[in-house]
C-alpha cells in the first residue's frame, strides 16, 4: 500500500505521532500537523506550491476535504500559506485555499474559504458558503451563502457545541488509531 505522506521536491509532511491520517488520504509536502489532529477519508492536504501549510492541535479535517496553499504568481502575488489554528471542526468535503483558520472556529459541510480570507476565533462558516478572497469572518459572526455573507450572531448552543465536535472527533481518532486503521500507530 502506497503511504498518504509524500514528499515533495525533497520536502516530506511533519506530523505528531498521535496523529490520524486515513490511508486514503493524501499529505503532501510543507505539510505540519499538531498533535491529536485526524485526516480523514479521501483527503488532500497539498503543500507543493512553495508555501506551507500548518495545521494545529486537535483539528479534525473530515472526509473529501481539500487544503491547498497558492503560489507566487507572475503578477507578483506573494505566496500564501493555509494556517489553521487549535481545536477546529472542518466539515465533510470543505475547500480550504490559501486562508486563515484561527483557532476554535467552525467550517461547515461543502464550504469554501478561499485566498487571503480569515476565519476568526469563534466565528462560523455555514455548510455550502463561500467565503470570497480576502473576507473576515467575525468571531460571535455565521456566514452563509454564496457569496458568504453575515447571517447573523451565533447562538450559545452552537458555540456550546463546538468543544463537543471536537473532543469527539478526538476520541474517533483515537479508536481509529486503536483499530489499525491509520498510518500513525
Amino acid at each position: 500500500m502506497l503511504s498518504p505522506l509524500k514528499p515533495y521536491l525533497g520536502v516530506k509532511p511533519t506530523i505528531a505521532s498521535n496523529v490520524f491520517i486515513a490511508d486514503t488520504a493524501a499529505v503532501i509536502g510543507n505539510v505540519n500537523i499538531g498533535a491529536d489532529s485526524s485526516v480523514w477519508y479521501n483527503c488532500v492536504i497539498r503543500g507543493d506550491a512553495g508555501s506551507s501549510i500548518t495545521i494545529g492541535e486537535r483539528v479534525n479535517i473530515q472526509d473529501g476535504t481539500v487544503i491547498h496553499i497558492n503560489g507566487a504568481r507572475e503578477d507578483g502575488s506573494p505566496h500564501m500559506p493555509v494556517v489553521i489554528g487549535d481545536d477546529i471542526t472542518i466539515g465533510h468535503s470543505a475547500l480550504i485555499h490559501a486562508c486563515t483558520l484561527q483557532s476554535e472556529c467552525f467550517i461547515g459541510m461543502r464550504s469554501v474559504v478561499l485566498d487571503g480570507a480569515v476565519v476568526e476565533t469563534g466565528a462560523m462558516v455555514a455548510a455550502g458558503a463561500v467565503v470570497s478572497p480576502g473576507k473576515t469572518v467575525k468571531s460571535g459572526e455565521l456566514w452563509a451563502g454564496i457569496p458568504a455573507k453575515p447571517l447573523r450572531d451565533l447562538r450559545q448552543d452552537e458555540l456550546d457545541y463546538w468543544p463537543e465536535s471536537v473532543s469527539t472527533y478526538c476520541e474517533l481518532a483515537s479508536n481509529h488509531i486503536k483499530s489499525g486503521n491509520s498510518i500513525n500507530k
